[in-house]
């Protein structure tokens, strides 16, 4: 087994792993144990009881957190005329259509979620293998497939997440940074729970969360 170092090692003693810590103790101890020195995210992986492998016990939605998830993200847009402009007046950082297409196609992803209209998924489609391994694509079950776009890209850039199920049946997603305060972290949560809770499956069965 690898030998920790001394910071992980104080760290680890101030964490009781018999005990179970109410939310706003958890969020407090993260910020304390945290031993690096850049601004960590923190994150929440949940097991649920559902089996993805049902088309009926899929988890997937998404969620705007009420303190944003603290990292700055960067929005492409596919759009056109009056939408494009509607795109840049809400804050995206790359508006286009054909000519975006050809930027992606000939290597440029300096973005980190895509929006598109749906009149341009066309075009878009073509990004398939380039964006798709990435989870990159716009998808509507996302809402990144939208004519609403100036909607999209101010909920994205003010921290809206999207959560979906894994193979194994778990959620993972990032709920702030360690520099937010404990109460940040614990309403971020929150609302992810709910939402979570929102989405649960017909077909899910026992318990779910």
């Amino acid at each position: 087994m690898m030998a920790h170092g001394k910071k992980y090692t104080e760290a680890a003693k101030l964490v009781d792993r018999e005990r179970i810590y109410d939310p706003v103790e958890a969020a407090q101890l993260v910020k304390d144990t945290s031993t690096v020195a850049f601004d960590a995210s923190v994150e929440v992986h949940l097991r649920l009881g559902v089996d993805p492998r049902h088309a009926d016990q899929m988890v997937r939605g998404t969620i705007v957190l009420p303190h944003g998830t603290g990292k700055i993200v960067r929005v492409a847009v596919f759009a056109q005329a009056d939408k494009a402009q509607e795109a840049l007046r809400a804050g995206a950082d790359e508006v286009g259509s054909e000519d975006l297409v050809k930027k992606i196609e000939a290597g440029w992803l300096e973005f980190d979620v895509a929006i598109a209209t749906p009149d341009l998924m066309g075009q878009v489609g073509r990004l398939g293998k380039i964006l798709g391994r990435r989870g990159l694509m716009p998808n509507p079950k996302a809402g990144t497939i939208t004519f609403d776009v100036d909607r999209a890209v101010r909920e994205v850039k003010a921290g809206r997440v999207e959560f979906k199920v894994d193979k194994a049946g778990i959620v993972h997603v990032a709920v702030g940074k360690v520099s937010f305060d404990a109460n940040q972290l614990v309403a971020n949560l929150a609302a992810l729970m709910d939402a979570i809770n929102r989405a649960k499956p017909a077909g899910a069965k026992g318990t779910y969360l």
